[in-house]
């Protein structure tokens, strides 16, 4: 008998974590593309207490106790939401994809959203069809990078990283809205008290005293990650950007990282080739689209 359900959720569990890991490794094993998942960023059990279903994030498929189809909602401070899944190859082309996306944008219309970023690794065929049947229009790519090790240890910088607390979410929308083309600071809140607990650290990067920029850095087992790294307008120009890098490449090697990805917009000049030159490969292109609401 075919018991199909589907399951809705704010956060997810490390179950839920283990099942769409399960299911991640099926289909790239099928397929071998990049998925911009974020697991662990969004799971639940790392934070004190459970939040109540106010917003939905997580839309899991499933044929009785096997995990079929997963469609994740992020935000990641942003006002415009990015949704990324897959669905098991063994059943494909049966509107299971359709249906999480359409209960998708229902939600995302409920909370007054404007429009959304669907993201497909630009060598998933069915990724890439399935975003274009939407309507959706390009938006962006990014380039996700990785550097293995360092040749040589890093040098002092003189950058100093002050982990960021609740009483500076104002300077880090202030500083998101900067370098992401942000127009509402408010929509960009985010608390760094609340990413810590989910395994993001904040950090303040400041140079002669003064604030010059910031960095998230991310370690899940043995990988680290660098995000939303930026120096501020008026500190740019004196190879401060340089620096920063190698104080978040520095920080995750003593947490004992032996490798670390970042991403990268592929418009980006200046910041992909500063990436480059400080050991950094390119391992996947994905590509973002929009779409309207």
């Amino acid at each position: 008998m075919i018991n199909y359900f589907i399951k809705l959720k704010t956060y997810l569990s490390k179950q839920d974590v283990a099942d769409i890991k399960t299911l991640e490794v099926k289909c790239c094993n099928f397929n071998p593309v990049a998925l911009k998942l974020e697991l662990e960023y969004k799971t639940a059990d790392l934070l004190e207490a459970s939040e109540p279903l106010l917003e939905i994030n997580e839309f899991m498929y499933y044929d009785d106790k096997r995990l079929i189809g997963y469609l994740g909602i992020g935000s990641f401070g942003g006002s415009t939401p990015e949704l990324n899944g897959m669905v098991d190859p063994d059943y494909r082309k049966k509107g299971i994809f359709g249906e999480l996306m359409r209960l998708a944008v229902d939600e995302c219309r409920r909370r007054k959203m404007n429009s959304m970023l669907l993201l497909s690794d630009r060598n998933s065929i069915s990724g890439q069809a399935f975003i274009k049947s939407m309507g959706a229009d390009f938006h962006h790519t990014e380039f996700e990078m990785h550097i293995r090790s360092l040749k040589n240890e890093v040098p002092p910088t003189g950058i100093f990283l002050r982990k960021a607390t609740d009483s500076d979410a104002i300077e880090v929308a202030r500083q998101n809205v900067i370098y992401f083309n942000g127009s509402d600071e408010e929509h960009n809140m985010i608390m760094p008290e609340t990413e810590e607990k989910r395994g993001m650290r904040i950090y303040i990067a400041e140079y002669n005293g003064n604030i010059v920029g910031k960095t998230h850095l991310q370690i899940i087992g043995d990988e680290g990650s660098i995000f939303g790294l930026g120096i501020l307008p008026e500190s740019r120009g004196l190879g401060l950007g340089r620096k920063l890098l190698l104080e978040s490449i520095r920080q995750l090697y003593e947490l004992n990282a032996s490798s670390i990805m970042l991403q990268v917009e592929s418009e980006n000049s200046n910041a992909l080739n500063l990436y480059k030159s400080c050991g950094f490969e390119e391992t996947s292109v994905m590509d973002y689209y929009k779409l309207d609401l």
